[in-house]
């Protein structure tokens, strides 16, 4: 269930689902997602859908990594990126290879334990972890050419905004339980210009 042939099967069905790009579509391929779950759901890593880690959070849907990252790093050569939920880390580990440094929040620190020892096992060492609200982003190494959140907030986080660079791009689901977009929002000097990527179903963003 982990083989080359099922890898290519998901990679084949996000090309199906308008997925473009080959960096990404590659990364899909090769991050062995099955590491990312309990034993248990091992056998279902490779299909199109979201499944639960524990502690009330989930690995999200592979087509949903894969449109996130191809929206935030389209036009964003050697990025420095904001990840907000790092989780149990397999979208951070599509999104390493592809960026110069990723800096992630997660408020669940026993998480982000586990992250930080898998991604160390896979060879990733462009990330520095801080456990905190994310709400609140991570001011000091602010700004940021991307910003990523895998978790639904009710409106745009103000201190998020801020901690964008000019010219950078913010991924992020938006809205209650059920009435989530995902929004891709691009910093154009005194403004952000706001597109919907359509509807999705994220865990809350929850503050403090």
């Amino acid at each position: 269930m982990t083989s080359a042939r099922t890898r290519d099967r998901l990679v084949q069905r996000l090309k199906d689902h308008g997925i473009r790009s080959e960096a990404v579509l590659n990364q899909i391929r090769k991050v062995p997602r099955h590491l990312f779950v309990d034993e248990a759901l091992a056998s279902r890593a490779y299909e199109d859908t979201a499944l639960p880690i524990g502690l009330g959070q989930t690995i999200s849907q592979p087509w949903v990594v894969a449109r996130m990252t191809e929206a935030l790093l389209e036009d964003l050569a050697g990025a420095t990126v904001l990840e907000i939920g790092t989780g149990c880390g397999y979208q951070t580990a599509v999104m390493a290879p592809l960026v110069k440094k990723i800096y992630t929040v997660e408020r669940l620190p026993e998480l982000m334990k586990k992250t930080r020892q898998r991604l160390r096992q896979l060879d990733i060492y462009n990330v520095q972890f801080r456990p905190g609200d994310g709400w609140e982003g991570w001011p000091k190494y602010a700004p940021y050419d991307g910003i990523i959140v895998t978790a639904a907030a009710p409106e745009l986080p103000e201190k998020l905004l801020q901690q964008l660079a000019p010219g950078g791009r913010m991924v992020i689901p938006v809205g209650p339980p059920g009435f989530q977009d995902l929004l891709l929002v691009a910093r154009r000097n005194d403004h952000f210009e706001e597109v919907s990527l359509g509807a999705v179903s994220f865990v809350p963003l929850i503050q403090g």
